[in-house]
């Protein structure tokens, strides 16, 4: 592959060996407002947009995210560190999780540690998360590297002109795979987090 796509990847690699967090005391201790919310995480995440124009989360999301069960609702409209905390969570969830899934799996999380007194609570478990991030940036690291050099010996004999787009093309589809395979994995382990018993069984059992 051509200088576009080495100094693609350099780029790519120099974010991830930079990659960072947001860190738990970057949460301010105090409760939120909404226009509050997305300021932090617009200056936070700012760094993981692909085009200057996305949003990181908007008004609309945060307030969907509410109603469909994946955020406990705010109190008296202000949002807690641990609001912001599942924010993050969601918002880096969302790029390859539907929402049902992301419902699925954060559900236990916020039953069980959001707003804990004794125990574990819910800054503790992303602590312990994100702890693995720079290690496992370094893993992902060399195993695009591995890929990059195995795609780049690919279509050696096709035409000089079309080598650049084809092995482009096997790098991409070598990403892909890796990704597909991930997510399908992803998804067969939420599908064995027992789902809890929805509102209306309740209501039927109630009834009985």
């Amino acid at each position: 592959m051509k200088t576009n796509s080495s100094e693609c990847l350099k780029s790519v690699l120099n974010r991830l060996k930079n990659i960072d967090y947001i860190k738990p005391e970057d949460i301010p201790n105090i409760e939120l407002y909404m226009d509050q919310v997305t300021t932090f995480m617009d200056e936070h995440l700012k760094s993981t947009k692909r085009y200057d124009s996305d949003k990181i989360l908007t008004k609309t999301m945060i307030n969907n995210y509410a109603k469909n069960d994946l955020l406990p609702p705010p109190v008296k409209k202000k949002y807690s560190k641990e609001h912001m905390l599942l924010l993050i969570f969601i918002y880096y969830f969302k790029n390859i999780l539907s929402i049902t899934d992301i419902q699925s799996l954060l559900n236990p999380l916020t039953d069980k540690y959001f707003n804990t007194e004794d125990g574990m609570n819910l800054q503790d478990i992303y602590n312990e998360v994100f702890g693995f991030e720079k290690e496992h940036a370094e893993y992902l690291m060399k195993d695009i590297v591995e890929e990059y050099k195995k795609s780049s010996t690919a279509f050696s004999d096709a035409p000089e002109e079309e080598q650049e787009f084809l092995q482009l093309f096997s790098f991409i589809c070598i990403l892909s795979f890796d990704v597909y395979i991930k997510k399908m994995l992803i998804e067969k382990l939420i599908d064995q987090i027992p789902k809890p018993e929805s509102k209306k069984d309740v209501k039927k059992d109630k009834a009985k």
